[in-house]
């Protein structure tokens, strides 16, 4: 008889490959992991978001670009030199390396360096100061490297950096963390950058804020930006020249006045105007029109100003007594020498508020004295006054009014030295704590003083105005009970009192 083995013995090969195949297994995976990770890197460091437009592509010139006509000045410079630097060469001129614009939103910023790089006709490299952070150091100073070296094969061209505040801020402040994060390693990148320009590469440099305030100051220096620019919100002038632009493909009916909206429309920028007619555009689309009319323009600037209107049906006590708050607003506005025309009184619910009192000014206004901005303070506590002279109450509707109140107060006491008890001092910062400016805690006791002083006078002033004229207050609470909005004919004829000029912004209740 033959005996079998009930276990069958593995060959020496097999062992030794079952025991090295864990090892095998994670060596892969670990290789797998490597070269996984090297392509992330790879990507990340290659960037590729950094955009560049072709000029045959770009469809935006000066034409497109209204009411910054000095700004378009300055930056015409910088197309001829790109268009023919030999010009300037020959003179030993260079053309300035960085042109910083510093404004507001919307003032129209990015639309400005779009439109050099059409006028130009270079290629124009585009890139949010946002982009170039990421959470591995040394990823932004890469990406920076990558983009000035791009511009530089195709040069003349424009970089144009948007935000640059996100990395160009004031390094060694209080907020700065260490000195080698990656925000201040793609700021030395793009020091350094700026600097190996000898200008005849004919690369310049635009970059956009809204606050060159925190800027480093490396950053601001000649050689660098060697120009700032203020792109400021629009005049009257160049309202109108902007609204021509923004209803070139908008088929306009014959009423419509694109001067007279652009009188009603102060202190509003480009991007605003661009919205307006847009907004007025849906709303003649809406009712099946063929063209934009007056009152959609009326309604989309009341929509766009005072917010949408709110269909909510008020207590009959608590529509009175919104009256009485904006008929409050509306007569003081009318009393007070200086102010601002009131432009129409309503009681319909617009966004946050019950009612919407709304003052613009006949001319734009650069500049107000103590007598004007007093005036503005009753005028904002005209409907708390209403209601205090009327029903004996203070309602929460006085909320944004207070607001208003204290901001203006405050900056009169505290920057604009207004105050004889503060003197010419100025004592709040735009931002952060005073004490960081050294004041003293007795200095800000006085501000805060002077503030309640200075409001309880106005105070008292808008109630007595409103009892002189009680018969002319109830007149206009009758027409806005029975029409719920009036304009500003309807206005001043409900009150009996001649139409006058003056200057201000929409209060609301």
């Amino acid at each position: 008889m033959r005996a079998t083995s009930l276990v069958q013995q593995r060959g020496i090969l097999t062992n030794l490959l079952i025991s090295i195949a864990p090892f095998l297994l994670l060596i892969g995976f670990y290789l797998w992991m490597f070269r996984r990770q090297q392509g992330m890197m790879g990507g990340l460091l290659r960037g590729g978001r950094q955009t560049r437009v072709d000029p045959e592509t770009v469809r935006v010139t000066f034409d497109d670009v209204a009411g910054i006509d000095e700004v378009e000045g300055e930056i015409n410079e910088i197309v001829d030199f790109l268009r023919d630097p030999s010009k300037y060469r020959k003179l030993g001129a260079r053309a300035p390396k960085g042109v910083l614009l510093a404004g507001a939103p919307g003032t129209g910023k990015t639309l400005l360096a779009r439109a050099t790089a059409g006028e130009a006709q270079v290629p124009f490299f585009s890139a949010s100061a946002s982009e170039f952070i990421e959470m591995i150091v040394g990823v932004g100073a890469s990406r920076v490297r990558e983009l000035f070296a791009e511009a530089r094969k195709v040069a003349p061209a424009i970089v144009f950096i948007d935000e640059i505040d996100t990395i160009g801020r004031a390094r060694g402040g209080a907020r700065a963390v260490g000195g080698h994060d990656e925000r201040e390693q793609t700021l030395n990148q793009i020091l350094t950058e700026m600097d190996g320009f000898t200008g005849s590469e004919g690369v310049v440099v635009l970059a956009a804020t809204n606050r060159p305030d925190v800027l480093d100051p490396a950053l601001l220096r000649p050689g660098r930006f060697d120009r700032q620019i203020m792109v400021h919100p629009p005049d009257h002038k160049g309202r109108a020249e902007i609204l021509q632009v923004h209803t070139r493909h908008v088929p306009v009916a014959d009423d419509v006045s694109l001067e007279q909206i652009a009188a009603s429309t102060p202190g509003m920028t480009g991007a605003d105007l661009a919205n307006l007619v847009n907004e007025a555009a849906l709303l003649a689309a809406r009712r099946g029109r063929d063209k934009v009319t007056r009152r959609d323009f009326t309604e989309a600037l009341e929509k766009v100003q005072l917010g949408a209107a709110r269909h909510v049906v008020m207590p009959e006590h608590e529509r009175r007594r919104t009256a009485y708050h904006e008929a409050g607003h509306a007569l003081i506005g009318m009393l007070q020498p200086g102010a601002d025309p009131v432009r129409k009184v309503s009681i319909i619910p617009r966004g946050r508020a019950l009612g919407v009192t709304l003052s613009t000014p006949e001319t734009d206004r650069y500049g107000y004295d103590a007598n004007y901005l007093r005036g503005r303070i009753i005028g904002a506590l005209g409907g708390m006054a209403a209601e205090q002279e009327v029903f004996g109450v203070v309602t929460t509707g006085a909320e944004n009014d207070l607001e208003i109140v204290t901001r203006i107060a405050r900056s009169m006491v505290g920057r604009w030295g207004m105050s004889e008890r503060i003197g010419t001092l100025s004592v709040l910062p735009v931002d952060g704590d005073a004490r960081m400016i050294g004041t003293s805690e007795a200095l800000l006791d006085a501000v805060d003083e002077e503030v309640r002083r200075l409001t309880a006078e106005c105070y008292a002033e808008a109630r007595r105005l409103l009892r002189e004229h009680r018969a002319k207050l109830d007149a206009i609470v009758v027409g806005l009970l029975k029409h719920e909005s009036l304009e500003e004919i309807e206005i001043y004829a409900a009150a009996g009192i001649e139409r006058r000029g003056g200057a201000a912004e929409p209060v609301r209740a």
